[in-house]
């Protein structure tokens, strides 16, 4: 058990490290090669910001372990906005942009919705994975392009891409991607470990264990932002990450390894998933609408939100 614990820490160091490298090392090859920043704005933001959702579930699909991807994607989804945000405005008060509600609330309702119709028979298959991934280049296309294409030296900046040779690079590429395949191969294993030692499903370890380290960034950064007032950066990424979650992790199990559901991941853990969302959407509505801030009062509620659905779960399991 001691050992696994040290497996699943070591493999969330090895995930972020690798990304780091591995983005590092794409960047400054494609920069090397003349790839327009444009280009590597889209893939460096993408794979940079759901590495380690997108390997740890690919490699849980490839061993026969889907309910441990699909746990990580509500999980992290309950994680990122009942404690990452409801502590971020605990801390300090936050104020949604005015355009928040019509572009990126609207497409985390919209993919939160679209998910739960695809679960409704139990079921995740090659369909339901064709789905989100035609929803993701939609996604991509249409919020993240035009950002990145109005401000191209921004993210270069942002990025901080430095001039390498080839070789270096392609050494940082292959080394992030090799870290990236045996940390997420030590995290699902070690994750199944403690499921079957604890005697629950690997779907509750993904619930618990693997989405608490996989949003532990976004907690980070939710409240530091808090912190600065760069509360627009602090929400967007909140529903950027719970996007990607959904439309990155979840073809997998479909892709990888389809089949049935179980009955709880609808009835209690995406139902909790689209409660929390709904009561986040009227808090930015109502914030936007009257010209206030989310604060403590909402941050705490959203935090209960959280807390009342880790005690049903633990009680199910």
């Amino acid at each position: 058990m001691l050992l696994d614990i040290l497996f699943i820490v070591l493999g969330f160091v090895g995930l972020a490290w690798g990304a780091n490298l591995f983005v590092f090392g794409a960047s400054a090859l494609a920069r090397n090669l003349g790839v327009s920043p444009l280009l590597i704005g889209l893939t460096v933001v993408a794979f940079g910001t759901s590495a380690p959702e997108f390997f740890s579930s690919a490699v849980a699909s490839l061993n026969g372990e889907p309910h441990l991807a699909v746990g990580n994607a509500l999980g992290s989804n309950l994680f990122n906005v009942g404690i990452a945000l409801g502590v971020a405005a605990m801390v300090a008060p936050l104020t949604p942009p005015p355009n928040l509600m019509r572009k990126e609330m609207a497409a985390m309702l919209l993919v939160t919705l679209v998910t739960g119709l695809l679960f409704i028979d139990l079921h995740l298959g090659w369909t339901d994975a064709a789905v989100l991934i035609i929803i993701a280049v939609f996604f991509i296309r249409k919020l993240m392009l035009p950002q990145v294409k109005s401000e191209p030296e921004k993210v270069l900046d942002e990025l901080r891409i430095e001039k390498v040779s080839n070789f270096r690079a392609i050494c940082f590429l292959l080394f992030g991607l090799l870290m990236l395949v045996v940390s997420s191969q030590a995290l699902v294993v070690a994750a199944t470990s403690i499921a079957h030692t604890l005697g629950v499903s690997t779907g509750v370890i993904g619930l618990t264990v693997v989405a608490l380290g996989t949003s532990l960034p976004e907690l980070a950064l939710s409240v530091t932002c808090a912190v600065k007032d760069e509360d627009e950066l602090a929400i967007g990424n909140i529903l950027g990450s719970n996007i990607m979650n959904l439309l990155v992790v979840l073809p997998f199990p479909g892709l990888l390894a389809p089949g049935p559901l179980e009955p709880s991941f609808l009835y209690l853990d995406y139902a909790a998933v689209l409660l929390i969302c709904l009561v986040l959407a009227l808090f930015c509505y109502l914030s936007i609408r009257r010209g206030r801030s989310i604060g403590r009062l909402g941050g705490l509620t959203l935090l209960l939100i959280y807390c009342g659905w880790f005690t049903l779960m633990l009680q199910n399991t």
